[in-house]
Formats: C-alpha cells, structure tokens, sequence
C-alpha cells in the first residue's frame, strides 16, 4: 500500500510538471500538424501530376507509332515528296499561326474572371506538387546516398564552410558596433529626456509653443538620428563580412555565391529589423515613434524581428542556396516550408493580440489631437488584423509565385503604400486645418457686402471637402497600383483614363464658373439692396424686383450646371430637355392657374402695384406685405396671421402707401351744439398736435374741415382731411383723436349718444294724461346709496314726468342721504 501511495504522488507529480508543458506545446503541435498535413496534400498532388506525365508521352507515343523512322526516311529520300512536303509546311504555317492566335485570345476573352483564377490556381497547384514530388524523390535519394556525387558534396561542403566564415565575421563586427552605440543611444535618449514637457494646448502662450516645437523637434531629430546610426551599423557589418569573405579564404579577391547571399540577406534583414528597433526602441523610451509601455515594445519588437528573419534569411539565402547546391525542387520544398511556418507564426500573433490591439488604438483615437486622425485610428482598430493576415497572405502567395522577386515586389509595394497614405494623410490634415480657419474680410468689404464672408466660408470649406474626397481617391489608387491591383500608369495613358481625368477637370471648371458666376450676380445685388443712406437708397420696388431677379438667377444657374456636369459625365441630356419641355407644355395646360399666378405677379411687380413692407388689401385682406414671390403674396394682418394669396385670385390692389396719405376724420356732435364752436375746436386741436415733434414731421398740409357731411338722428358729422406720409395716417388719427376729445371736453361739447324719449299722448285739449306710476320702495339686498337713488331717479322720473329738474334733484339727494325714506307721492 505504501509503495502504491507512493507511486501514485510520484505520477501526479509528473502530470502536474508535464500538463503545463504539454499545453505550451499545443499550439506548436498544431502548427506542426498542419504542416505534415500540407506537405501530404503537397506529395498526393505530385504523385497525381506525375501520373498525368507519364500518361501523356503513353498517348503521344501510340500517335506517333504509325509513322515510324524508316517510314520518315523513305519519305525525305524522295526529292519530290520532300519538296512537296516543304511547300504543305510553308503554306500551313501562316494560316496555322494567324488562327491560332485570335482562337487563344477570344478563349482567353471568352472565360469569365472567376475561371481563368481558377485554371491559374490549377496550374500553379499542379507545378508546386509536381516539384514537391520531386523534391521528395531527390531528398530520399540523397538520404541514401544515391543522389550526390563526391565532387558535388566536397562543393557544398566548402560553400558552406566559407559562408560560416563570413557568417561569423559580419555577426561579430555588427555585435561589437551595436555595443558600442549603446552608449551613443543612451547619450540621445538622455539628451531628448532633459527637454522641457509641452503643456496642455489651452495654457500654451507664444514662448511655451516655441518650447513645445522645439521639445518635438528635437526628439524627432534624435529618432532620426539613432535610426541612421543604425543603418550605418548594419552597412559596416556587412562591409566587414563581405571583406573577411573577399580576402579571408583561399581564393582571394574573388566572393563565393553562397556568401554573397548570405551577406546580402544580412543587410536586408538588418535594415528591416532597425526599422522596427525605431519604432519600438525597446531599450530607450524617449526614442521610440509611439509612446507605449517597456514590455509591448519588447514583445512586438520580438515578434516581428523573428517573423522578418525567418522571411528574409529563408527567401534570400535558405532557398537560393539549396537551389544552386542541391536542387530547385529542394529549394523550392524548403521555401515554402518556411514561408507556411512563418505565415502560421504571424497568424498565431495576430490572432492572439487583435483585442488588446483594438482597444490601444481606440484609446489612441481618444487622445488624437485632430479629428482625421481618431476616426482613421477607430477605422483601423476594427480592421487591422483583417489587414495584417491579408499582407502575410499576400507574402506567401507572392513568394511561392515568383520566389526571386517576392521580397523586392513586397518592399516596393508597401514603401508605395505607406507613402502614398502619409502624404495622404499629411495633405488631408492641412486641409482639415483650413477648414477649422473662418475666412474675415476687409470691413468695408463686409459693409458693401454683406452676405459675401458667408458665402465664401459656405463655399471653401465645401471645395476643400470635395479635394479631400478626391485625395483620398488618388491615394486609393496608387495603393492598388502598389498591389499591382490597378495599373494606373496604364490606365492614364489609356482613352478611359485621359476621359475620366478629361471629365473631373471639366467638371471642376465648370462649378467653378458657376460659384463664381452665382457669387458676383448675388453680391452685387446684395450690395446694391444694402445701400441705407443718400440717393442710392433702392426703393421698395427695386428690393422687390431684385430679390426676384436673384432667385430666378440662382435657378437658372442651377438648372444649367446640373445638365452640364451630367454632360461631362457620359448622361445624354438631349432627352431630359426633350422631357422639360413636354413637362413643360403639360403644365401649361393642366396648370393655367400657376401659369396666372406668374403672369399677373410679373405685371403687378412690374406696374409697381405692391412692394415688401407695404399696407395694402387684396382679396379682402387688409395687412403688410411680407413676402412676394413670382406666384404669390404673403400678407401679415393686425391679428398676427399670416395670408399666403396667390395673383390669380387678386382682381383689384388697393395700396395705402404710395406718394401721401389723408387721416379721414368724420366727427359727429349733438344737435344742440354750434357747429361753428366744434370747427374752431377741431382746428384748436390740429394746432396743438402740430407741435408734436414726432407727428409734425408726417404732416405735409395744413388740416381740410369742408364742413358738414351728414345731418342725421344722432347728430351733425363734419368730416376732417389730414394729409401725412404714407403709411404715418393712423398714428396722426390716433393723436389727432385724442386732442378732439380733450377740446371737446374742455368746451362741453358733447358727442351724441344714443336717447330714449317716453311719449304719453295728448288729449284733444292738447293736455297729456296723468302718469299712473307709484313708487318702489324695496331695493336689492346689499346695494348701497347709489343703487336706491337710481331706483328712485326711475321712479320719479315715470311719476314726475312734469316735475322741473330742481324737484327732481332735491329727491335724488334726500334719498341719497337716507336710503330708507319713502318717497313722497307724486
């Protein structure tokens, strides 16, 4: 039992050491795996492709078993069936070969884009399993010994020895150099960390903005600076191992082809690997081109460092070299070995830091200083591991397609790329910065016209929007042609090209033309309405006429640009205008009222019947004229409502303001007043409102009393005729009124109001009857003196009918006094 306990502690100490590491290993048994499993499809599809060579020279050879050599003799023997078959040969090799030609490329032509990929893939699959089957072949050969000769090992056996040589020389002279600028890197790193921190945007004053400028001036003069050292680095390493190479062996003065490429690889991949150590600079904080922390530098330095090794020293030294000193099917075997061990390893990264990675550039995309850049930086958290595996993929394809030129296409392509998406970006953010810049003109430009400065902060902003859109096309283009995506060389000398290049610029124009033809009609009838002062005032009319006038510019303008740009663009405008004018020609008929509506508004603005501002009724409408267009009239009445009447419906146009007004006053008194009395009063009044200063103004002729209009039961009217400024007659009607009532009243004049007069009849003695009236004693409960003499003064003025006014108004004060007295009978 104890040996058993024991057993069992010792097995699960095993498992808990070995667990961990077999699950590390996971991931590269997986790797493994898949790359067993790729060179099996690799060899079947050889075997598959040697089958199908070994069928075709079967068939070709039962073809060719009916002429045989001795048949082929007898017939050359023969001078004048050789000539004869030499004529037949000359006549069917023209007609032969101008057939076959069109007959391949209308094939070519014929198949459709998703095929001729396919028959590539087929073809390219075909070759790659073929030469795998090869390589197979010659490496079980060589692991017999069966395959290479003496001299061919004793050859590879001194390249290889000689690329040790330079190998180990080039490595050493680099690693000594790269120790002895750790000091110079430490130096600059210092150097850069003694500048003065930038402070926050909004407590920057001029001088800090210097500090701030030189501050990143300087760091990035000592990025660049690092950066070159290290390149100086790698060229002196190479220069040292291509020196140990050249006079270091045997053969001196002469570099074999093994350590050429070996040298050469070197400089590749150190050029590559120091422009990853400048960005992340693992090592010195202040010199790296993002601000991130010590550890994710080192860990992306690592990481690309070992995907850019494994790249460039398989590519331009691994598979060369197998290729010239074993075979090209090894070479080609070994290269994509490497290229699927390091497209899995790049993947397996990718994969594993696309989160941390989105959520660092959306943090980034926080912190951005502009706009432009914290959209691309959210643009590119979402997609750049979509971008990453498509490069790498890209990478594999590309170096197992043309193996020699695989790496320089892929440099080519993303130093295009990159450069061509900086000065992109370097030009979309110049302009991002006009854009935040409002354009203030002169003063007195902005006094004559007004709405100019609005118009050109509308415009520019909109152009440099569309030259942005347009950046962003050309970028796009030249990162396909990167790709070899899109020939844009050819594609700008073809006759698609020159037109699509032909039309933006076409286009361009002539929306320049018409901005600038739409701002000068605008401006200079904006400043001709802005005139406020001297005898370049427009009047009313011409406000009206103008604004007219610049809506159908802007409308014509329109119409013309829009059928002229789709022009440019390839649209066939003849039958949009064919289609206006039936349009056009329908509405005339189907729509007479609109067609009323803009003929009698022409007329009336051109008769001058009605202008903004003015006091005018149409339709029945009595208001101010707030808006007119070429089809209506929209008119504001005293109530606030807003009437929108068209011209059709307009008969008649009566206008209160035009050239003077008259205040018609018609004021009626009692009978028993003078009339004479109330004339002088009335003029007494139109003096007194003349030294009004405010109304004076607006009166231009003394006051018209033609005298009596109407005699009537109410009273005697005289009617009164002030003439004022148009539109000023209902303000002297109002002051004028009130100084007729304050006169009136001072004179006792007094203005008629509506009488009642009871009549009881006459006898035939002309004695009128005794009112049978009695007096009401009980009043409403809760009213006071003033309600029981007015029940009283009804009263005695029913059973008093004859009694004089002194009786009365004795009555009237004693029940005043004491509201609970009887009235005395009559």
């Amino acid at each position: 039992m104890a040996r058993q306990a024991r057993y069992t502690r010792s097995l699960g100490m095993y498992l808990d050491s070995a667990l961990p590491r077999a699950r590390l290993a996971v991931p590269w048994m997986r790797a493994a795996c898949a790359m067993l499993l790729l060179v099996a499809l690799v060899l079947c599809l050889g075997n598959a492709a040697r089958a199908a060579a070994a069928a075709e020279p079967a068939a070709s050879t039962e073809a060719a078993s009916e002429l045989t050599p001795s048949r082929l003799a007898d017939l050359l023997d023969d001078p004048a069936t050789r000539q004869q078959l030499i004529e037949r040969l000359r006549d069917q090799a023209p007609a032969s070969a101008e057939g076959a030609a069109p007959a391949s490329q209308s094939a070519d032509a014929n198949r459709s884009l998703p095929s001729r990929i396919a028959q590539g893939a087929q073809l390219f699959l075909a070759g790659m399993a073929a030469h795998a089957g090869q390589a197979v072949e010659e490496l079980t050969a060589l692991a017999t010994g069966q395959g290479m000769p003496a001299p061919q090992r004793q050859a590879l056996v001194d390249a290889l020895l000689g690329l040790a040589v330079a190998a180990a020389a080039t490595v050493v002279a680099f690693l000594l150099l790269r120790a002895i600028a750790a000091r110079i890197y430490a130096r600059i790193d210092r150097w850069v960390a003694r500048a003065p921190a930038p402070l926050p945007a909004p407590a920057r004053t001029g001088a800090h903005k210097g500090g701030a400028m030189s501050a990143m001036g300087r760091r990035a003069v000592a990025m660049l600076g690092a950066l070159f050292i290290d390149l100086v680095i790698v060229l002196l390493a190479g220069a040292a191992g291509y020196l140990v190479a050249l006079y270091g062996s045997e053969s001196r003065g002469t570099i074999s082809a093994a350590q050429s490429m070996f040298i050469n690889a070197f400089v590749a991949v150190e050029i590559t690997k120091a422009l990853i150590r400048g960005i992340f600079a693992t090592r010195y904080p202040m010199l790296r081109l993002f601000t991130m922390a010590d550890d994710v530098a080192r860990y992306w330095n690592d990481r690309l460092g070992r995907i850019a090794a494994v790249i460039g020293y398989g590519l331009l030294l691994a598979e060369p070299l197998a290729k010239s000193l074993l075979s090209p099917s090894i070479g080609e075997l070994l290269g994509l070995v490497i290229m699927v061990a390091a497209y899995s390893y790049a993947l397996r990264t990718i994969w594993r830091n696309r989160q941390v990675l989105r959520e660092r550039l959306e943090q980034r995309a926080t912190r951005a200083s502009a706009t432009y850049f914290g959209t691309w930086f959210r643009l590119l958290a979402r997609s750049w591991h979509v971008l990453a595996i498509g490069y790498f993929t890209v990478l594999l394809v590309v170096s197992q397609v043309d193996t020699e030129r695989a790496l320089p296409f892929m440099v080519q392509a993303t130093a295009q790329s990159l450069l061509a998406l900086g000065i992109g970006a370097l030009l979309i953010v110049l302009l991002a910065t006009v854009l935040t810049r409002r354009i203030t003109l002169p003063e007195d430009v902005r006094r004559k016209l007004p709405m100019l400065e609005a118009r050109v902060n509308a415009y520019v902003p909109a152009a440099l929007r569309g030259l942005g859109i347009l950046i962003r096309i050309v970028v796009a283009l030249f990162v396909l042609d990167a790709w070899r995506v899109f020939d844009l060389s050819t594609w700008i000398v073809s006759d698609a090209g020159a037109a699509a290049v032909r039309m933006v610029v076409n286009v361009a124009i002539i929306l320049l033309i018409a901005t600038v033809a739409w701002t000068v009609i605008a401006s200079i009838i904006e400043h001709r309405l802005s005139l406020s002062e001297g005898s370049g005032m427009p009047t009313a009319r011409e406000r009206t006429l103008l604004s007219l006038f610049r809506n159908a510019a802007l409308i014509v303008i329109v119409t013309l640009t829009v059928l002229v740009v789709l022009s440019q663009i390839g649209v066939d405008i003849a039958p949009l205008i064919a289609g206006a004018g039936v349009v056009g020609l329908a509405i005339g008929f189907g729509s007479q009222k609109l067609v009323q509506d803009i003929i009698t508004g022409v007329f009336i603005q051109l008769e001058n019947g009605m202008n903004q501002n003015d006091v005018v009724q149409v339709a029945g409408i009595f208001g101010t004229v707030e808006k007119i267009t070429i089809r209506s009239v929209g008119i504001r009445t005293l109530d606030g409502g807003y009437h929108l009447i068209p011209f059709s419906s307009v008969d008649v146009v009566s206008n209160h303001m035009r050239d003077f007004s008259y205040h018609l006053g018609e004021y009626t008194i009692a009978h028993r007043e003078s009339v004479d009395d109330a004339i002088q009063h009335l003029r007494l009044a139109f003096d007194e409102l003349m030294q009004d200063e405010l109304l004076a103004s607006e009166v231009l002729e003394e006051v018209s009393i033609p005298g009596v209009t109407a005699l009537s039961e109410k009273g005697v009217t005289i009617r009164v005729l002030i003439k004022t400024t148009p539109g000023m007659q209902w303000a002297v009607q109002r002051g004028y009124n009130r100084l007729v009532k304050k006169h009136f009243n001072a004179a006792g004049i007094e203005l008629p109001y509506p009488h009642t007069v009871v009549y009881f009849g006459q006898d035939k003695n002309g004695y009128a009857p005794s009112a049978n009236l009695f007096m009401q004693t009980d009043r409403p409960a809760g009213h006071g003196n003033a309600d029981a003499a007015g029940h009283t003064r009804r009263r005695l003025s029913k059973e008093q009918g004859t009694a004089s006014e002194d009786v009365l108004g004795n009555e009237l004060d004693r029940v005043v006094d004491d509201p609970d007295a009887e009235p005395r009978p009559a």
